[in-house]
Order: C-alpha cells, then sequence, then structure tokens
C-alpha cells in the first residue's frame, strides 16, 4: 500500500490490459515514487533520455527526482504505469497560466525494455480523460524530429494534430475533446488487448493442474483427467506435493519446479492455500490463472478477504484470472481440445460460445446444448468474478471465427455501461442471447452491490439498445441458439405457415399474430393422407413465394408417408433456401435433434424463437446513426457551475433556477425565463413588459409535478385576466401552504413533453422522454436509453413511446419540429454522460410545436461523483 498525499485522486487508479495482453496499473505519481523514478531513469538507454530530455541527462538529481513526484492534482498531474513493482512508463502535464490554464504542456517517457506494449497510448488516454474534466482543451508537447515515435503516438490516437518548427524542435498541439476517430481508436485497441489477452487464457500451448491429487472424486484428480479426456494439444503439468505421478504424469512439487513455460494454471487448493499458489505461478511466469476452489467471498469474510488477496496479487503481477469457485473453460477448436473444466464430457465441436456465472448454471448450460446436438466453440463460467467476465469474453468472441452465436446466462452485470458498449459491437456482426431476469442488481460474491433506482423496462431497453437478444430462461436461449445457429437471418416478417392439420395451423397463426409476424402465405394445410411430393410442392410454394421471408413448418404424423421421410423432405427442401425454417413435428419419432433443421416440441416455442431472430435481424440491418455531438457546448462551464454548486459540501442538494439555466445553458439549451412576482400588480406589470399571453404557475416542485393543473394558468391576455388569475392561484396556494408564483411567456400551441435524465448506480446516465402527463406519469409511456447515443437512438427514442402519433400530428393538428426535439434530446444525453454530478435533470414542461421547441421548466439535483463502473478512460472494469 502507497503512502497518498492529502488530496490523491485514487478514482484515477486502473488496471489496464496492454497490447500484447499482459494487464498493468495505473495510477498517479505520489512522493514515495522518487526511488522508482531514479530505477526508472538509470534504466533508460542515451538515445530515450536525450529524446526526452533534450540533454545527456544521465542521472537525475535528488532534487528532480523530488519535483517530479510531487504534483498538486490540478495544475501539475502525473501518472505512472506499473507492471508488477516496476515504473515502465510515465506521463505528466502542466497547465499553462498564460492560457487561463485552459491548455498544457504534455510529456511522456516509457521504459526502453516495455515500448511497443501501447504504455504510451494508454497514458495519453487517461491525462486526455483526466485533462477534460479538469477544464483542459489542448495538449502541447515539444518533441526532437527524431523522436517518431512520440509524434506517431499523438497522431495515431485520432486526434487532429497541428506541427510548428521552432529552434529545432517540432511543437506538437491537439484538441484533446473526443472525435469519432479518437474514440474509434480507443475502443478498437481496448477491444484489441482485451481480446489478445483473452485468447491467451483460451489458448494455451501448456497447462499446469495444481492441486491434482490421486483420491477418487477429488476435484484436482478430476480436471486432470478431463485434460487428458479430453484431448488438450498442448503441454499438461501435474503438481501434488505427496504423489509422483497422477492420472500417469509425473508429478511436480511447485510450479517454479516445472522449468518450463505455462500458459495457464488449474488451482484447486483450499481456498487458504490459493493467493500463495497465484504468487508462486505469478514468479513462474504463468499468464493466467482459473481458480476452481471455493470457499472464498461466497463464505464469508474471511473468504473476502481472501479473494481481495487472490485479486491484488493476480493484478501486481499481471495475471487474468477466472474465478474463484468457477466452474472452468473449455475451447474446442481443432488444435486446442481444451477441457479444463468440471465437466467430465468435452462438448461437441461448434459455433457456439457459452458463458454462464455460476458452476450449477454452467451444468445446465452445457446439459442443455448436449441435448440440443448443438455444438460449443468455447465457454466459461466466472465464478465470482474477481476478474475475467462476460464482458472480456464478448471482447474475444467478436473476432473468434470458431464462434458464430454467443449464449450469455448473467445472475448480475457490474459494469452495464461497458457491458452495452461491448455487446453493441458484438451483436453488429454476431447473434448475441442473453438470459437475465430481474434488472441486474443482484450480487456477486465480493462485489459491490449497486442497485438500479430504474424501473425494469429500462433494463430491458438497455438490452434492446445493445442489440441483444433477451429471452427469460436457458430453454428459450437454445430454442433461439439452434435456430441462429443453422439458419440464415429473417429478411423481414412476413412469413408462411405449412401443415397438415387445420388446428396446428390455426394455433400456428395465433403465435405469430401475437409476435408480431405478418402471414403472408398459407396456413396451407394438407391433408393427412398427403405423400411426401405433395409435402415437397407446398414447401416449394411457400419458400419461392418472393412474399414470403421465413417459414413455420408444422406436422403431426400423417397416415400414408413415414414420419422420417417427412422430416427429411422438410430439411432437403429447406436447405436448397436461403430463407429460415422452423419446424415441430408433432409426435412424430424419428425427429433427432443436430441436425441443420430448428426443431421444437410445440409451435408457440417454434415461433417465439422465429420472432426474436426476425428482430434481432432487423436491429442488425438499420443504421446505427453517429455519436451525437451537438454544436455549441461549452464543457469548461458546465464544469464550472457544478463544482461551485458543490463548494458548500454535503450530500447534495437542488440547484437554483439560475444555476439551472447556467448549466443547460453551457449546452445550448435555453430556458425560457420566469419571474417571481408577489402581487397582482407585479404581476401586471410584468406582463405588460414581458409581452402577452403570458402564463401563471406555481414554484414549488412538488405542486408542479402532482396531477391537477390547479398550479397553473394560462393564456392570459390583459391586464385583468393577469390580475384575477393571481388572485385566484395565490387563494388556491394559500390552502395548501405555498404562495410562489412566476409568471412566464406562454409557448405556442403543440405538445408537451418530459425529458429527464438520471445517474443510477448501477447503469450510470439514463435517459427518459415521454410525453408528459398522463401517458408518462399514469401509464408508464416512456423510454430510455443509455448514453453516449447515436443518432438513431435518440429518434428511437421519440418515436418508441406509445403516444408518438400525438408528434406527427394526431387527428389534424400540427406535427412538431422533430429536427429540434431530437436536437434536445440529443444535448440532454450529452450533459448526462458528461457530468456525473448531475444525479437527477427534468426538463418539464417542454412544449414542441411546429416551429421548434421550448424549454419552459428545469430542475437539477447535483451530488459529489460515486465514481461510475465505466469512467471513460480505459480500464479493466467488470
Amino acid at each position: 500500500m502507497i503512502d497518498v498525499p492529502p488530496g490523491y485522486p485514487r478514482e484515477w487508479e486502473a488496471d489496464v490490459v496492454l497490447s500484447d495482453g499482459s494487464v498493468a496499473h495505473v495510477r498517479p505519481i505520489v512522493p514515495g515514487d522518487v526511488e522508482g523514478l531514479h530505477e526508472f531513469h538509470s534504466g533508460q538507454s542515451e538515445e530515450s533520455i536525450y529524446l526526452r530530455f533534450f540533454a545527456p541527462l544521465r542521472r537525475l538529481s535528488d532534487k528532480d527526482a523530488t519535483r517530479f513526484a510531487t504534483v498538486d492534482y490540478d495544475k501539475r498531474v502525473a501518472l505512472v504505469m506499473l507492471i508488477g513493482d516496476e515504473i515502465a512508463g510515465i506521463g505528466r502535464y502542466d497547465r499553462i497560466e498564460e492560457t487561463g490554464w485552459s491548455s498544457a504542456e504534455v510529456a511522456f517517457n516509457v521504459a526502453d525494455k516495455h515500448q511497443g506494449r501501447g504504455i504510451g497510448s494508454v497514458l495519453l488516454e487517461h491525462l486526455a480523460a483526466i485533462g477534460r474534466e479538469s477544464g483542459v482543451a489542448l495538449f502541447v508537447a515539444d518533441v526532437l524530429p527524431q523522436n517518431r515515435k512520440m509524434i506517431n503516438v499523438f497522431q495515431d490516437a485520432g486526434y487532429e494534430v497541428s506541427h510548428e518548427f521552432e529552434d529545432g524542435v517540432i511543437v506538437v498541439s491537439f484538441a484533446i475533446e473526443p472525435t469519432e476517430a479518437s474514440r474509434a481508436v480507443e475502443l478498437s485497441r481496448e477491444h484489441r488487448s482485451e481480446a489478445r489477452s483473452m485468447r491467451r487464457v483460451l489458448h494455451p500451448s501448456s497447462v499446469v493442474v495444481v492441486g491434482a491429487s490421486r483420491r477418487p472424486g477429488s476435484v484436482g484428480g478430476g480436471l486432470v483427467r478431463h485434460m487428458r479426456e479430453g484431448g488438450f494439444a498442448g503441454d499438461l503439468y501435474v503438481v501434488n506435493h505427496a504423489a509422483e505421478e497422477v492420472a500417469g504424469l509425473k508429478t511436480w512439487s511447485s510450479v517454479s519446479q516445472i522449468g518450463s513455460p505455462i500458459d495457464l494454471a488449474l488451482i484447486a487448493v483450499p481456498a487458504a492455500e490459493v493467493p500463495s499458489v497465484v504468487r508462486e505461478c505469478a514468479f513462474a511466469g504463468v499468464g493466467a490463472v482459473v481458480v476452481v476452489s471455493a470457499g472464498f467471498a461466497e463464505a464469508g469474510e474471511e473468504g473476502v478477504e481472501l479473494q481481495r488477496q487472490l485479486l491484488a496479487t493476480a493484478r501486481t503481477h499481471g495475471l487474468r484470472v477466472l474465478g474463484p469457485n468457477s466452474f472452468g473453460l473449455i475451447n474446442t477448436t481443432e488444435g486446442v481440445s481444451l477441457n479444463a473444466s468440471l465437466s467430465p464430457q468435452m462438448p461437441m465441436i461448434g459455433s457456439l460460445g457459452l458463458f454462464a456465472q455460476s458452476g450449477a448454471l454452467a451444468i445446465a448450460v452445457l446439459a442443455s446444448a448436449e441435448r440440443r446436438g448443438l455444438g460449443i466453440s468455447s465457454f466459461a463460467s466466472a465464478g465470482n468474478r474477481v476478474d475475467i467476465s462476460g464482458n472480456d469474453l464478448m471482447q474475444y468472441w467478436i473476432e473468434d471465427e470458431a464462434t458464430a452465436v454467443v449464449g450469455l446466462y448473467l445472475e448480475s452485470m457490474g459494469n452495464p455501461r461497458k457491458f452495452t458498449r461491448i455487446s453493441r459491437q458484438l451483436s453488429a456482426v454476431k447473434p448475441v442471447i442473453v438470459v437475465k431476469s430481474g434488472t441486474g442488481q443482484h450480487a456477486v460474491p465480493g462485489h459491490t452491490v449497486r442497485a438500479t433506482r430504474e424501473r425494469p423496462e429500462a433494463f430491458a431497453e438497455m438490452l434492446k439498445q445493445s442489440g441483444v437478444i433477451r429471452v427469460e430462461n436457458t430453454h428459450q436461449m437454445f430454442d433461439v441458439a439452434q435456430l441462429v445457429v443453422h439458419q440464415p437471418l429473417p429478411r423481414g416478417r412476413a412469413i408462411a405457415i405449412v401443415t397438415n392439420s387445420d388446428a396446428l395451423g390455426m394455433l400456428t397463426a395465433d403465435a405469430a399474430e401475437s409476435w408480431d409476424l405478418t402471414i403472408t402465405h398459407g396456413p396451407v394445410a394438407l391433408p393427412s393422407t398427403a405423400t411426401v411430393a405433395e409435402f415437397n410442392e407446398a414447401l416449394e410454394a411457400a419458400l419461392t413465394d418472393p412474399a414470403v421471408d421465413s417459414l413455420v413448418a408444422c406436422f403431426i404424423p400423417p397416415i400414408v408417408t413415414s414420419d422420417t421421410e417427412v422430416v427429411a423432405q422438410v430439411e432437403q427442401t429447406v436447405a436448397a433456401h436461403d430463407k429460415p425454417c422452423v419446424a415441430t413435428f408433432l409426435g412424430m419419432r424419428g425427429v433427432a435433434p443436430g441436425g441443420s433443421l430448428p426443431a421444437y416440441p410445440m409451435p408457440e416455442d417454434a415461433v417465439r424463437a422465429l420472432a426474436a431472430a426476425t428482430d434481432y435481424a432487423a436491429w442488425r440491418g438499420r443504421e446505427r446513426g453517429e455519436r451525437v455531438r451537438p454544436g455549441g457546448v461549452n464543457r469548461r462551464l458546465a464544469h464550472d457551475v457544478v463544482e461551485s454548486a458543490l463548494a458548500g459540501g454535503g450530500e447534495g442538494r437542488e440547484m437554483t433556477d439560475a444555476e439551472v439555466t447556467d448549466l443547460l445553458s453551457a449546452y445550448g439549451i435555453e430556458v425560457v425565463p420566469s419571474q417571481l412576482v408577489h402581487t397582482a400588480q407585479e404581476a401586471v406589470d410584468a406582463a405588460a413588459q414581458l409581452g402577452r399571453p403570458v402564463v401563471l404557475k406555481a414554484t414549488s416542485p412538488d405542486l408542479r409535478h402532482g396531477t391537477g393543473h390547479y398550479w397553473i394558468r394560462t393564456d392570459l391576455q390583459s391586464p385583468e385576466t393577469v390580475a384575477d388569475a393571481f388572485a385566484g392561484l395565490s387563494a388556491v396556494l394559500r390552502q395548501r401552504g405555498d404562495d410562489g408564483i412566476v409568471l412566464q411567456e406562454m409557448a405556442p400551441a403543440g405538445v408537451v413533453v418530459e425529458i429527464t435524465s438520471a445517474e443510477d448506480p448501477l447503469f450510470g446516465p439514463v435517459v427518459g422522454f415521454g410525453v408528459a402527463g398522463v401517458p408518462s406519469d399514469l401509464l408508464g409511456d416512456v423510454t430510455h436509453r443509455f448514453p453516449p447515443l447515436t443518432s438513431t437512438d435518440v429518434a428511437d427514442m421519440v418515436s418508441g413511446v406509445r403516444a408518438a402519433p400525438l408528434l406527427d400530428g394526431y387527428r389534424g393538428t400540427d406535427p412538431v419540429d422533430q429536427v429540434a426535439l431530437h436536437d434536445l434530446l440529443a444535448r440532454v444525453s450529452v450533459l448526462a454522460d458528461d457530468l456525473p454530478e448531475v444525479q437527477l435533470l427534468r426538463l418539464n414542461p417542454v412544449v414542441a410545436h411546429q416551429g421548434g421547441i421550448m424549454v419552459l421548466g428545469a430542475t437539477a439535483r447535483i451530488a459529489r461523483d460515486e465514481g461510475r463502473a465505466d469512467a471513460g478512460r480505459r480500464s479493466l472494469t467488470r
């Protein structure tokens, strides 16, 4: 544990995956790093020293080292990259007073032996994010012409870099506001690094089992047998203190004694011994560990401390960890054949990637896949999820050629923002099927519980926004999987129904209509005496019909034709076309799982799976839109407003109207001004100055967000109506113990909508949209999206509410200005993404009309940022 000075920003610490897949730690520099700086500098080449300091500074003086290690974390910021206990890289910036502190001089230094691992790029990403949060807009750097590596770090990051040559030095400058290019580069680097890290776990060339025993039924002994019987293609080692051989393999007393490189360690020793075994693995050069041992956080406080030690040891030495309390991992890829799990049987080779958190679920998931005849590409069980999670596996599966479909059984979701980001990328190329009940706040042992405050519908919309296929249970997951693994995706919602039973046809048609599928062919009901040729003719007619996108084939045992002939004919005919088919062979014999035709016990199951695949295909075929980046945003001003409002301390508070107006103005959102009036004459005078018509309304948020309209008087056209309205409203408010009244310009006729953003403990920023009043308050007709948003997300929010026809010109009314409404939503989403301190923002009423939008009311609550799981800097968050 390092000694930290006052004001040390612990939230800047992060574990990161480098470009080679290894793990390192980034943290702010501290005065105690002086000795580490000396060691770092002494290990540098003369060339590296000259490129950094423009002089042959062979040794740092104690004074210089102390100055470099002592910063204020505001005007002077420095980060160190640690690999083990060694400083591998340093990045720093010093803000420039002459520019009003809005620009900073940046510099980097990476150890010679660690160059080429992406350390400079990670430090730049983190420094830029810290700078933006502090109001820095521009980075500048002096670089020697021969230092092409450093210049490339800036250019390759996707920033628009300018160069000037002065006195033999290249002055580089670039705005650190993210661009489409810089964001794409950052996400691409994160993906490649984490995917490479997981490839190292799933493609080991050597494995050691620590804790293998000859005792029948032992976990370690079982792992050795499973590895051997699964046909592992690499080298297998066994560590056992008491026996000379296990399962015919020579044993070693320790990992370090083996003397050969080890890629993966399977650990099955008592929980108390695991941290020391992991430490030994690290010193022996092991790249990753799978901890199947139980007795950690799920077992109580002592186990929690063991789990903390396990993670700390692994992070210090750059190891990836699956578990503890893990069922293990499997990779069926030819040339690997890795069964590093508690499953005694190696699954058949296939293209389905599976992830499950607990061991019990892992057993059920693998058993279900086997019953369906679905082959597995790779599988992992995270257990207590101390490190490797479903997010890591998804990064790997994005480009894994052996995986065509992904299934995830999630008990919890520790980092929904990162899940959304990665699953969007994965869903764009491969179907992702998720089994998850509830809203994702269920605890994993040893993890901080982040309970959402959002409605369950918000979680469903997060998955929908990500493009994943959500199902209720493993049965439904494999229903969908066997379709999308074996069949092409539907091109549309039009289906044909072919059956040999009128009753079965009606049942199938009812199911199709309930899932919003359109029947354009059939139901065609063949007689029970139909021949194979007649079956084939009906199937061909459906599949060649240009109005048909998918086929549902449902049959009961025929009288004339054998069951197997019917099944074979359906499969053969469907295989000759590029349209998907789902089939139900009710009561028929000889329908074996595992073929290319997905078969279901009941037509409702078949239709539900087809509808899920159709919805996914529609999402995948849509334009994603570009990330919204509205102009006229002043983040420095917004940051100053928030910091000033929080300067008083406390747990948080409601912002004043003036503060809210200033905050929204920084994001280009104008609030129609209102004037507090205390008497009828003040109201009349204010109305004359403002121009009529006007409205009078109560200031109390409780009244304004309640039901009814007693708190407002509208369309006041004359001095008399203003005075009468004030008197009437004052009387009502006094009876309720309130007397605050404001006068405001009256908006044109239009549709009143409400836009909100909330900082949720689990999801981070959540933006909501609905038509104000009964649709939102009573019927819950609100859409949610999770920033950052694309233009398509914004459009979906508006069109997704059931009351959307009101915005399009319902029953002859004027349609509202959708462009202006979309722009307002986009600005709120960017504000929510930028400022986690804004715990709740509500724009209501917002009048959307034919000529634009008018924000007539806005409230906000702020509090200190408690830290998002995915804070916008590359980090190995779970």
